[in-house]
């Protein structure tokens, strides 16, 4: 089952980007009881997505980019989120 903010992060990425594959993986139960665990069971995210947008991007601003779609959510409402960005082909 995917939570709430999982969703959120989905709907978020799909709007700005437009992705060709995208997978939010919540990894939250691999850091139960370990620093930043909530305990919300949506504390920390690895992101694999491919999107044209990222052609040509570099891969620290790949990272921005994400980030920046996310808003509030990385640091703030999620403790962790892995980010691997990639256009298509790559």
């Amino acid at each position: 089952m995917t939570g709430p903010l999982a969703l959120e992060m989905q709907q978020l990425l799909i709007a700005a980007f437009a992705p060709t594959a995208l997978d939010v993986v919540n990894d939250s139960a691999s850091h139960s009881g370990h620093s930043g665990d909530d305990g919300s069971g949506e504390s920390h995210f690895t992101i694999l997505i491919e999107s044209e947008k990222f052609a040509g991007v570099s891969r620290l601003q790949r990272q921005r980019l994400v980030n920046a779609a996310l808003g509030d959510i990385p640091g703030n409402r999620v403790h962790a989120v892995a980010i691997k960005a990639r256009a298509p082909g790559e």
